[in-house]
């Protein structure tokens, strides 16, 4: 299948060497459910418009403008052209600026990820020289590049045969942890229960394989967007009540514990359910397991995986 059409064209450069580059976004939320407003009455789509503040008068496209709001009710009328004209070097270049160890950056800032590709054969060497640089030494490339009308820092680094940019947010985006944390008070958990914690844990020990992430809300709308199609009744129960507040926390943990290990194997001989003894849930027709994917590089031997695509 083709990609997108890129978001960006430009330059990407280091130092002097530069070389002609598309930026594509990373994502996608296209094969998610959406729904458009309507008229109750009529079941017609819904359309907004822009109303003027004052008159209450609709405001066609020709007519709309950005102003910045300098004081109340006051603005200075900018336009695109007045924006586009803004010559800084980052409005078509991916320039680099330094390259820092990958394990100093906090993943709090990391926002969107895009694929950054060559997207003229004279320029595919020089990308190449600049992503095999980079390739193995666990360092990443810190450039800027102006998205959306805005100043973007962006992380820069190999990925098969291209490159991942994610773009980064700045400091003072990023809240102080201090200002959530600072209450939480200091417990000294016992050791038997952080033991019991960490049998847990290992119980669900998995590799990330995030081909297996389901969006189990999203799959219970499509089913009742089905039934609601075929005319089927629809029920209206309340939302379900939160769990209960855990009294007994070692108790809780040691049936976790239980439960997480998986029943015990049958035995041979039909025996009298016992007091209290749980029944086992049969998977549902056509619920099986989600196919398993390719194998892919472990986190730990991604460089390694990386200097081989190269």
């Amino acid at each position: 299948m083709a990609p997108s059409r890129p978001y960006w064209k430009g330059y990407l450069k280091l130092s002097l060497v530069s070389c002609p580059v598309s930026l594509y976004s990373a994502t996608s939320s296209s094969e998610r459910v959406s729904f458009r407003q309507i008229n109750r009455n009529t079941g017609n789509r819904l359309r907004q418009q822009m109303i003027d503040e004052l008159t209450r008068e609709p405001v066609e496209g020709p007519d709309k403008a950005r102003g910045y709001e300098y004081a109340k009710n006051s603005y200075v009328l900018v336009d695109d052209e007045e924006l586009d004209a803004i010559a800084i070097e980052s409005n078509h270049t991916v320039e680099i600026d330094k390259f820092v160890p990958r394990a100093q950056i906090d993943e709090r800032f990391y926002e969107s990820p895009y694929y950054l590709v060559p997207n003229d054969p004279v320029g595919q060497e020089a990308f190449a020289v600049i992503r095999e640089a980079m390739r193995g030494k666990e360092l990443v490339a810190l450039a800027r590049l102006v998205l959306a009308k805005r100043e973007r820092v962006v992380m820069l680094e190999p990925w098969d045969k291209g490159l991942v940019a994610i773009t980064l947010r700045y400091g003072s985006e990023v809240r102080d942890a201090k200002e959530y944390f600072d209450e939480i008070p200091s417990i000294t958990v016992p050791t038997d229960m952080r033991k019991l914690a960490e049998h847990i844990l290992e119980s669900k020990a998995a590799d990330f394989e995030p081909s297996q992430f389901v969006d189990h809300y999203e799959e219970a709308v499509v089913e009742m967007l089905k039934k609601k199609q075929a005319g089927l009744p629809m029920p209206r129960g309340a939302a379900q009540p939160p769990p209960h507040n855990v009294i007994n926390l070692m108790d809780a943990l040691k049936r976790s514990l239980a439960n997480d290990r998986g029943p015990a194997p049958a035995a041979k001989k039909t025996k009298k359910k016992s007091d209290g003894q749980r029944e086992m849930l049969l998977p549902l027709a056509g619920k099986g397991p989600a196919p398993k994917p390719a194998e892919k590089p472990k986190p730990a031997t991604r460089a390694a995986a990386r200097r081989k695509a190269g």
